[in-house]
């Protein structure tokens, strides 16, 4: 555990639901992390099970009708979920920046790039036009963007979709934030230009001693870029660990699920793994432990009980009664190692 002054970011207990007539349905039920500064935690898990919206309240941006109903979120030791809403637009994109999903949907279409980066220094930092736009032009620059004057005279739907994500890590550098979130930086992208991407994403941050909060459904990005790895599932955490014990020896059904789904991971295997049945309904969650209808290994005790998190290893800890001896079970192979360091 490193010391608190270390700490950029602290969860503790935090829930978002989504009002419905149905019912309140709990997106993110009673999640903790903390985040180091410097640090890269990467939070995982199919579609649906919480990690965007974990990152949306974090921001405060959780759309209607969701709203936080529970928790703390500490930066730097203040709860941001204390502030009003003007203070906290002093702390978005200036301390805390965010790269949102699809480039295409969060840029202004009406906008030329210059002026959506200059906004940024003009409203951070109370730049003039001319001079904000000099340092949106060094932006373009610094995210490898070739003729960064034309590309700032360009409007969105004039570049490609590897350019708009460069644009979008350029807004959000812009201020040097203390903390970023990128939530599936790389969607939609091909292999060369996510690979691009997340050296260069990297490297800035490495530069600038930046903690991130990579949210992605890709374990390849994981391996690459992660120091620390958080696994959801329904909306809670199964597994944290140190992204190496995560490859080598998880202790999570689910995340050994995951883990299987990866092309290449059993080389007997001509089909692609897929974790049987389906994300439960939040709102008609199961009794017990929340993955128990689609685990192998599910007993009696599962089904009737609900599962805490196990610490099962230096800085990992798993929500499953049998954490330790799936854990135990499975050992490094030197594939896992060639993936983490390749």
């Amino acid at each position: 555990m490193r010391p608190s002054e270390d700490m950029l970011l602290e969860v503790e207990d935090l829930s978002t639901c989504f009002m419905t007539r149905k019912g309140a349905v709990p997106s993110v039920h009673h999640v903790s992390f903390s985040l180091a500064k410097g640090e890269t935690l990467a939070i995982v898990g199919e579609s649906g099970c919480g990690k965007s919206v974990t990152s949306l309240s974090i921001m405060r941006l959780v759309p209607h009708p969701g709203q936080i109903v529970g928790g703390r979120i500490l930066f730097h030791g203040q709860d941001l979920l204390q502030l009003s809403e003007q203070e906290m637009r002093k702390i978005r994109g200036n301390r805390i920046s965010m790269i949102f999903q699809e480039p295409m949907t969060s840029l202004n279409p009406v906008l030329t790039i210059g002026d959506q980066i200059s906004e940024v220094f003009r409203l951070h930092r109370k730049l003039d036009k001319r001079s904000a736009l000099e340092r949106s032009e060094q932006m373009l620059e610094m995210v490898g963007i070739p003729n960064p004057k034309k590309v700032a005279r360009s409007y969105p739907h004039e570049l490609s979709g590897g350019m708009r994500q460069r644009v979008m890590i350029a807004i959000a550098l812009a201020c040097e934030p203390e903390l970023l979130i990128a939530d599936e930086p790389t969607t939609a992208l091909d292999v060369t230009i996510q690979a691009q991407i997340l050296e260069l994403m990297n490297r800035l941050i490495k530069e600038k001693g930046t903690g991130m909060i990579m949210i992605t459904h890709d374990l390849g990005v994981v391996a690459e870029i992660a120091d620390r790895v958080i696994v959801m599932y329904a909306g809670e955490i199964v597994e944290e660990a140190p992204v190496r014990d995560i490859f080598a020896n998880p202790g999570h059904p689910y995340t050994i699920g995951l883990l299987r789904s990866l092309p290449g991971w059993e080389e007997d295997r001509y089909e692609l793994y897929s974790i049987p049945g389906t994300v439960p309904n939040l709102l008609e969650k199961p009794p017990g432990c929340v993955f128990h209808p689609r685990c192998p290994w599910a007993t009696d005790e599962c089904r009737a009980l609900r599962q805490e998190m196990q610490q099962i290893g230096k800085a990992h800890a798993a929500r499953c009664m049998k954490a330790k001896e799936i854990k135990e079970g499975r050992h490094v192979d030197g594939k896992y190692e060639a993936i983490l360091d390749s």
